[in-house]
């Protein structure tokens, strides 16, 4: 198949900015990366900014009186900047530098929603959910007395709007749900969520671990309170990801964890803390890691997310119907509207040997339940093969990926 495009889009010169996509496996295969569900890869861009910064620019950030310091100060802040920037937040101080995906989630759970929750109040999750937006709440839940409502899917995997509305009343304290599904790659209508939450005046969090890679967004326009994801989802380190929020639930969220760097003043007796975000950000961060997330959203912007998103529609529209001829293969979640990843199982074939098959092709994929139990519980299953698209991967790649598999059906 020859894929046509009306913009300007390279994916081999894409391709020759990630150096690990020329890697040799210890059998001789090329590797095939559709594992990115999982974690991407890291451009030259990324590992060379890491590299300058550990050359040049090393030291803790906000105290020191000396260069370097400054250095440091002025390229986590820009980083932070940089997020701001890329989500459409109004502000910097709207970012709060985390861990990650699963540390924002707790973060927002631990200082602004288990204040606000009785016993008997209720928080309002999705079926589609990453155990990372189930426990954080659970923990809260126990503690408080609240209680975890979920919302269904149809039959594709998508979200149905009118069964997530019904769960609103007067004891609705939050709600939290997924932009895209890491199991099923579902698409789901979170501006329409956002809407219908704030109705019942319950404020949003959008997990966008799945999403911020994949597809435009802006979190001004969508209006939600809270926006969190993960750098290694979109090209950056491991172990650094941002919180969005808006500031008037930042002033009202209390802090997660004490310590250095978000506090003003100590006494034994009284602390006065920073205002946000450093608020919420004790202790040293993640400094570095901020300053390659800063550079892989300047990579990304420079592509740029719509072009990216066409591309990877492209090739998952080509991906789907492939897979689709395999004798004996089911597609697992099929809504119209999905982004990356595409989950199947293969009749009378394990899903670990399906995933053991194809490493021994070079091609990595995920094979399990990918932390989202629930969901796969619902279509009667209790794991799938998994691969997961970004904009490196090729036609040739996908096609790779389907005749290991026919080799397997026959």
């Amino acid at each position: 198949m020859t894929t046509q495009h009306n913009y300007n889009f390279n994916v081999h010169h894409i391709r020759a900015d990630f150096p690990i996509l020329q890697e040799r496996l210890s059998n001789g295969k090329q590797l095939i990366w559709l594992d990115n569900g999982a974690t991407t890869q890291k451009p030259r861009h990324v590992i060379d900014r890491i590299t300058h910064f550990y050359e040049h620019e090393n030291s803790n950030v906000h105290r020191g009186a000396h260069e370097l310091a400054a250095r440091s100060t002025d390229a986590y802040e820009k980083a932070r900047q940089t997020v701001a920037d890329f989500l459409g937040a109004p502000s910097k101080d709207n970012i709060v530098f985390v861990r990650g995906t699963t540390e924002g989630i707790n973060l927002v759970a631990q200082s602004y929603v288990k204040p606000l929750l009785n016993e008997d109040d209720e928080i309002i999750l999705t079926i589609l959910e990453h155990h990372a937006n189930i426990v954080p709440w659970q923990l809260i839940a126990q503690e408080t007395g609240a209680v975890i409502k979920v919302a269904p899917v149809d039959e594709s995997g998508q979200i149905i709007l009118s069964e997530y509305e019904r769960l609103f009343n007067s004891r609705t304290k939050f709600a939290s749900f997924t932009h895209v599904s890491n199991a099923l790659g579902t698409i789901t209508p979170v501006y329409e969520m956002v809407q219908i939450a704030h109705r019942h005046g319950v404020r949003t969090l959008i997990d966008g671990a799945q999403s911020v890679a994949h597809t435009p967004l802006n979190v001004s326009a969508l209006d939600t309170d809270f926006f969190v994801f993960s750098g290694h989802k979109i090209f950056a380190p491991t172990g650094i990801g941002a919180v969005y929020a808006k500031k008037d639930v930042m002033e009202q969220a209390k802090p997660y964890q004490g310590g250095g760097n978000m506090i003003k003043d100590v006494t034994f007796e009284h602390t006065v803390y920073n205002d946000p975000p450093v608020k919420f950000e004790a202790g040293t961060g993640n400094i570095a890691d901020a300053v390659g997330l800063g550079a892989a959203l300047d990579y990304v912007s420079q592509i740029g997310l719509p072009n990216i998103s066409a591309y990877e529609h492209e090739l998952l529209d080509y991906a789907t119907h492939e897979l689709s001829r395999i004798e004996g293969l089911r597609l697992i979640g099929t809504a119209k509207e999905k982004a990356s990843a595409l989950s199947f199982v293969l009749d009378g074939v394990s899903v670990e040997a399906v995933g053991k098959h194809l490493s021994n092709h070079g091609i990595a994929v995920r094979a399990g339940h990918h932390c989202a139990q629930p969901i796969l519980r619902h279509y009667g299953l209790e794991a799938t093969v998994r691969p997961s698209l970004a904009f490196y991967n090729t036609v040739s790649e996908i096609d790779a990926l389907v005749n290991a598999i026919w080799e397997l059906a026959r």
